[in-house]
């Protein structure tokens, strides 16, 4: 491709709305344009890469067995009706109605559009297991889209759905798809983990993230050396051993002014793992007004694992938010800032898991300016809900050795959910055995963020001039760039490279623009082509430029040469 017939928009200066690396590198380089906050277009360059990705998805999915499809983006509301999730799934469903007044959606995810697939096409035991997939533009109302392809409201996705017999069956599907993801991974050139991650409202019985590892990611995640790896809201806090004191009398003591744990530790001189923290909550019904109050405890010097909680209560994170301290007063005895579990009423208390085995803990006293000494799980509360609400981090014993856990961050690129039979089950999805008896479906779910991998490559790799695409996913693999116009030694020697390269099978650009060199050099650093050949001054004599993108040092050697190795670099011969 000549870059004079190209269609490039380059940027000088950073996009003021741009704040990591993938999105900066990505509007610099002319890859992507916004149309309105978290929805982007694909410009050409942005558009080869793109295609290159999900090109090396289809390859793997489709030698794992799997078989591509494409289903519409429009889903009626009667499939989620039916599965249960048309509620639960909150406000980041994009809802719509047609001219008649249907419900529709514009689909986040496929579950029940491919299991009606089945149930209605699939009947014996001897049509499964199967595996059928699409790559195909995704949708959610994203209260608060940010980074560029990381966090936006139309994405591109791979989603897969197994469908097996049983749970052998599923766990043979789930394996397969795991080893599919990593070899679509390590074709991307990603450093990735793989961990135990919440399975949210996809639901099922167990899931993994695979996890671009970068700083600009909005997933923590914890590690250890023997192997264990979870996303923080997935990870096992580890609780801490029971006490073995003797039962302290219970006391109130005053604390003016004291409602944090810092300031009732500090004036009562004890540390914080001897206090008990407070929580409220207020659960919403369909309407959007409270339906019951929730106190959640931990220790004082813990973090509330909140998803914990919504996980434990069983409901969608938009159906809970923190409580209006005055009206969960009013009904519960709850008091801001001085809030314990002796004596609260009309309210579900949830405490966590560690909490029965200490002793002698500080709380709320239900009473302003007051708190309780000496408070004891058993003697003098006890909850309707033990479970563990502790946020695990860096530091913390791991679940499995006990070592401390290494912390990072990471962006979230594929997941795979073993459902079992959650949308089976409520949608009938079901086959004959041998016997002709009736068994649900099993199913697994599999998706990988195909826009979100982009932007993670570019995370991984960019400098400070621009991106390092690995040679698997860059728009163009070589780009020869002769120096001075009007130069005719230099422009056909140029060409000829430019020739042997294309006849070869490399995918090249050609600068033939008539710009300064400076432009021409930044324009290919920017855009990240692994390979650039620079014909000069020394064109006369059959003499080259060789430069690898990733690499500060630059030689001059004979055309042919160069044409060697770059397609060496290419091909991998």
């Amino acid at each position: 491709m000549r870059l004079s017939k190209m269609h490039i928009n380059t940027l000088r200066e950073v996009p003021g709305e741009a704040e990591v690396a993938s999105h900066i590198w990505l509007l610099r380089a002319g890859m992507i344009r916004k149309l309105v906050s978290g929805v982007y277009g694909f410009m050409p360059l942005g558009y080869r890469t793109l295609r290159k990705l999900e090109q090396i998805v289809r390859e793997e999915m489709d030698a794992a067995g799997a078989q591509e499809i494409h289903m519409s983006a429009i889903q009626p509301a009667e499939l989620w009706i039916e599965s249960g999730r048309w509620a639960a799934m909150g406000p980041e469903m994009w809802r719509i109605k047609d001219r008649h007044g249907r419900d529709f959606c514009l689909g986040p995810t496929h579950e029940e559009v491919f299991t009606d697939i089945v149930r209605n096409e699939v009947s014996s035991y001897r049509q499964l297991p199967m595996n059928l997939y699409q790559i195909q533009m995704k949708y959610r109302d994203e209260a608060r889209p940010r980074f560029g392809l990381m966090r936006s409201r139309e994405f591109i996705m791979k989603d897969a759905y197994s469908f097996d017999r049983d749970a052998a069956g599923l766990d043979e599907s789930y394996r397969v798809m795991y080893e599919a993801y990593r070899r679509i991974f390590d074709r991307c050139g990603l450093d990735y983990v793989v961990v135990d991650a919440d399975s949210g409202a996809m639901g099922g019985s167990g899931s993994q993230e695979f996890t671009a590892l970068a700083e600009a990611g909005e997933s923590d995640i914890l590690h250890c050396g023997c192997g264990f790896a979870a996303t923080s809201e997935q990870a096992p806090g580890v609780d801490a051993p029971a006490s073995r004191e003797d039962l302290l009398p219970r006391e109130e003591v005053y604390t003016p002014d004291c409602k944090t744990i810092e300031s009732v530790a500090a004036f009562l001189g004890i540390p914080k793992e001897r206090t008990m923290k407070a929580l409220l909550f207020e659960v919403l019904g369909e309407d959007g007004n409270p339906v019951e109050y929730v106190a959640a405890f931990v220790r004082g010097d813990r973090t509330l694992n909140e998803t914990k909680l919504y996980n434990a209560l069983g409901v969608p994170e938009h159906r809970i938010r923190f409580a209006d301290e005055a009206a969960m007063g009013a009904r519960t005895g709850s008091v801001g800032g001085f809030t314990g579990p002796v004596g609260l009423r009309d309210c579900r208390v949830v405490a966590d898991s560690e909490l029965p085995g200490l002793r002698n803990l500080c709380a709320g006293a239900l009473r302003e300016g007051y708190h309780m000494k000496n408070v004891n799980y058993g003697r003098d509360f006890e909850a309707d809900l033990i479970v563990d609400l502790k946020l695990a981090g860096g530091g913390d014993p791991c679940p499995l050795c006990g070592s401390p856990l290494a912390e990072g961050r990471g962006i979230e690129v594929g997941q795979l959910f073993k459902l079992g039979t959650k949308y089976s089950g409520s949608m009938s999805a079901r086959y004959r055995d041998e016997n002709q008896e009736e068994h649900p479906v099993v199913m697994g779910s599999y998706g990988i963020g195909v826009t979100r991998t982009m932007a993670a490559v570019v995370e991984q790799y960019h400098d400070g001039d621009g991106i390092l695409w690995p040679m698997a996913l860059a728009p163009y693999q070589v780009i020869v760039c002769p120096v001075k116009s009007g130069d005719e030694t230099a422009a056909r020697l140029a060409e000829e490279i430019y020739t042997q390269l294309l006849a070869a099978g490399a995918e090249v650009l050609l600068d033939d623009r008539d710009e300064r060199p400076g432009v021409k050099f930044k324009d290919a650093d920017m855009i990240g082509i692994p390979l650039r050949i620079t014909v000069g001054k020394r064109a006369g004599e059959g003499v080259v430029e060789y430069k690898p993108r990733n690499e500060r040092e630059r030689e001059e050697i004979p055309a042919e040469e160069a044409v060697r190795r770059a397609l060496e670099a290419v091909f991998g011969k």
